[in-house]
């Protein structure tokens, strides 16, 4: 199969590389390869260990060539952490054509004003999301494309990450031997793969729990309101574990897998756990009870960031379709039920929503949601769904290629 034929994407997180490989089919995706390998080398979405990233990567690409049968020589790449930034700009400029009717080249305008408003320098701009145009001050519409007005006006929500962690997460991916299509914000990947245009419409919120951080992103009436990246993720409660409990990183994180659970009312009094069973040089028991309170405050802390994070945008326990959860720390027990009583929200676990064929079996793990959504995405673009200048086409290119020239000067 040629190699443009595929569709690809690569989520980096804190604690595991997915990759994501598929192909277009009529009745959907089609996905023809995965993988997913553990590595430490990016803390709160930033790259700190460049060798055992590329070592991660590589690792992962050799086991999905093997699966397609082909090389890969593209991908789209998933950003997140801390250094993601959300704000509103505005765009103001004269439509361009004598009869005041407004076009494609005026949206192009408009997105560009929008988008080099209030950008710093050290910041590289990742997703312009319309909220609203206004045409000569007065008229609200979504898609103004064939009205007629002297000035075009456009509300957008702007995401944005650091220069410096786009260049290094680019200088890793160059040196596995891939090329970048473009980055994506990682719950919008999520989200897409994980919620219907219905639920986008009533109103949701996807939580995904990564590793080293939570980000969440709040839709309703079809449009992205709100992003954001809190600095917290499930290795924070297995630290939290290990504190609590005098014991080592490795066993806490097989106490948070095996045992761990959101709800610690629904733990029998007196039920223990023996740490021997999960590491030979342990001897002690200790309460799930214990374990389950410890689990609790930590994810308590997420939820009222969430919470917060809800007030500002006047959406707080007013989402009818709920939250939507995924990520590797959303396999938790009992994480659904505390959500539903400390939000005031309806809950669930997310799993693709859009039609796929091929190894889907591999694919049913929230660690996976990501790098699908990716794909996905890449079907959108590629396939030219919706409004063109939603879907950015080309924005990246002059990001990537920047970045490529820094790398050969840098290796030179």
């Amino acid at each position: 199969m040629a190699r443009d034929n595929f569709l690809v994407g690569l989520d980096i997180g804190a604690a595991k590389i997915a990759l994501c490989v598929a192909t277009i089919l009529e009745d959907g995706l089609h996905i023809v390869g995965v993988s997913a390998v553990p590595h430490g080398g990016m803390r709160k979405g930033i790259i700190n260990d460049p060798e055992e990233t590329v070592s991660a990567l590589t690792h992962a690409l050799e086991e999905v060539e093997r699966m397609v049968g082909s090389n890969i020589s593209h991908t789209y790449v998933s950003v997140s952490g801390p250094h993601v930034e959300t704000q509103f700009a505005k765009g103001i400029v004269a439509v361009s054509k004598p009869s005041g009717d407004i076009d494609e080249s005026d949206l192009a305008r408009v997105m560009e004003a929008a988008r080099t408003a209030t950008l710093p320098q050290n910041r590289e701009l990742i997703h312009t999301f319309p909220q609203r145009f206004l045409i000569d001050g007065q008229e609200e519409v979504r898609d103004p494309i064939g009205m007629k007005g002297v000035r075009l006006e456009l509300d957008a929500l702007v995401i944005s990450c650091s220069s410096i962690a786009l260049r290094n997460i680019s200088k890793v991916v160059f040196q596995a031997g891939l090329e970048i299509d473009g980055f994506v914000f990682s719950p919008l990947a999520s989200a897409k793969i994980l919620t219907t245009k219905k639920q986008r419409e009533n109103g949701v919120i996807v939580v995904d729990i990564g590793s080293g951080s939570t980000n969440i992103t709040v839709y309703e009436e079809g449009q992205l309101l709100h992003a954001y990246c809190m600095p917290i993720g499930s290795t924070h409660i297995t630290n939290d574990l290990a504190i609590g409990l005098r014991t080592n990183l490795d066993v806490a994180e097989a106490i948070k897998n095996k045992f761990g659970s959101a709800l610690p009312g629904n733990i029998r009094e007196g039920e223990t756990i023996n740490l021997s069973s999960l590491d030979p040089g342990e001897s002690d028991k200790v309460s799930r009870k214990q374990v389950a309170e410890i689990i609790e405050a930590r994810v308590l802390e997420i939820f009222q960031i969430i919470k917060e994070e809800l007030q500002k945008i006047g959406k707080d326990g007013l989402l009818p379709a709920g939250i939507v959860f995924t990520g590797g720390g959303s396999e938790l027990e009992g994480i659904t039920e505390l959500a539903r009583t400390h939000l005031r929200l309806p809950a669930q676990i997310g799993y693709p929503v859009v039609p796929l064929s091929g190894i889907i079996d591999k694919i049913d793990s929230p660690i996976y949601a990501t790098s699908v959504g990716l794909v996905l995405w890449a079907s959108d673009e590629r396939t030219n769904k919706g409004a063109p200048w939603k879907l950015e086409l080309g924005k990246f290119g002059g990001v990537i290629d920047r970045f490529r020239g820094l790398l050969k000067n840098f290796t030179n």
